[in-house]
C-alpha cells in the first residue's frame, strides 16, 4: 500500500512537472526556461526534481509530446478508418487537421500545446523529436500516403515544398488561435471546429493548386 502511495505520487509530480514545463516553454520558448523554473514553478522544493521525474531538457519536450500524440494518433486512426477508401483530397487534408483541433478543444482554455509545437518547430535538434514521433505514427503515415494517391501528378520537389507549407499552416494557425485565446483577443473563427474548417479549406487548396 504505501510503495503504491509512492508511485502515484511520483506520478502524479511527474505530471505536473510536464504540464507545468508545456506551459513555460509554450510561453518563452524551451531554451530560455532552465529546470530550475519548472521546478520552482511546478511547486516543487528540490530543484533536482526535474531531472529526476523526468530527465533532461530533450526528454522534457518527448515526454510533452508523446502526452498529447497519444489522444491525437487515436482520433487520426479513428478518422482514417471512417474516410475508407475516399478519393477526396478535402477527406484526407481532414484528417490531418482534425485531430489536433479536436484535441485542443476538449484540453479546454487556456491551453499550451499549439504554442509548445510552434515554439519546438524553431530549433532544428527538437524539431527533429517532432518528426520523429510523427515517423512513428502509423495513421499519419497512411494519410499521406492516401493523400498523394489523390493527388493530380506532381513533381518530387512541389510535393515537397506542399508537405512543408501544410505543416507550417497547421503549426501555426492553431498556435496563433491558441494565443489569442489566452489572450482573451478576437479571433477569426468563433470554435476549434471551425478553426479546423478553415484549416482544412486552406490545406486542400495548397495540394489542389497548379504547379507553376
Amino acid at each position: 500500500m504505501a510503495a503504491r502511495a509512492r508511485t502515484d505520487r511520483a506520478g502524479a509530480t511527474r505530471d505536473l512537472i510536464l504540464a507545468t514545463a508545456e506551459r513555460l516553454f509554450a510561453e518563452h520558448g524551451v531554451f530560455a526556461v532552465s529546470n530550475r523554473q519548472i521546478s520552482e514553478a511546478a511547486g516543487q522544493g528540490n530543484n533536482a526534481a526535474v531531472g529526476y521525474h523526468v530527465g533532461t531538457k530533450t526528454d522534457l519536450v518527448r515526454a510533452i509530446a508523446r502526452k498529447h500524440n497519444a489522444d491525437i494518433e487515436h482520433r487520426r486512426a479513428a478518422l482514417v478508418a471512417a474516410m475508407a477508401d475516399s478519393r477526396e483530397v478535402r477527406d484526407w487534408a481532414a484528417c490531418m487537421v482534425r485531430p489536433i483541433t479536436d484535441h485542443l478543444a476538449e484540453l479546454g482554455s487556456p491551453t499550451w500545446f499549439a504554442r509548445f509545437v510552434a515554439q519546438v518547430t524553431t530549433d532544428p535538434a527538437l524539431r527533429e523529436i517532432m518528426a520523429e514521433e510523427s515517423l512513428a505514427s502509423p495513421a499519419l503515415t497512411e494519410i499521406r500516403d492516401r493523400l498523394r494517391a489523390c493527388l493530380p501528378a506532381l513533381p518530387d520537389d512541389v510535393q515537397l515544398e506542399r508537405a512543408a507549407m501544410t505543416r507550417l499552416l497547421m503549426v501555426h494557425m492553431t498556435a496563433e488561435r491558441e494565443r489569442a485565446l489566452a489572450d482573451g483577443t478576437p479571433t477569426p473563427r468563433a470554435t476549434w471546429a471551425d478553426a479546423g474548417t478553415g484549416i482544412i479549406d486552406a490545406v486542400t487548396s495548397i495540394w489542389l493548386a497548379p504547379a507553376g
